[in-house]
């Protein structure tokens, strides 16, 4: 059973930054992905940011590329987030989550492990 652990979140002003750590543990050695997704209230989870295992291949959503940096500490399974230039509208619940298909076709669906989330919320 593949665990993961979200931390970093918290309440920043906008313009601000935060970032977000996901510590996967137990067999993920057949995980080819790492993902994050958010969840705004009222809304449908989204994809954010993905990463390969080995940290190579990268894709992020369009509503946060510039600002945002994903990348992978493969020495301590640790997938981090690091959130720029925060933006009223990136308040959201964010998920890390693990999936076996290739990175371009990753999706809410298409993930099998998914940590608890961590709070975001950007005040103007």
């Amino acid at each position: 059973q593949v665990q993961l652990v979200e931390s970093g979140g918290g309440l920043v002003q906008a313009g601000g930054s935060l970032r977000l750590s996901c510590a996967a543990s137990g067999p993920t050695g057949s995980r080819y992905v790492m993902a994050w997704f958010r969840q705004a209230p009222g809304l449908e989870r989204e994809f954010v940011a993905a990463v390969s295992w080995g940290g190579g291949t990268i894709r992020y959503a369009e509503s946060v590329k510039g600002r945002f940096t994903v990348s992978k500490d493969n020495a301590r399974n640790t997938v981090l987030l690091q959130m720029n230039s925060l933006k009223p509208d990136d308040t959201a619940v964010y998920f890390c989550a693990t999936s076996t298909y290739d990175i371009m076709s990753v999706s809410v669906t298409r993930c099998d492990y998914w940590g608890q989330g961590t709070q975001v919320t950007v005040s103007s």
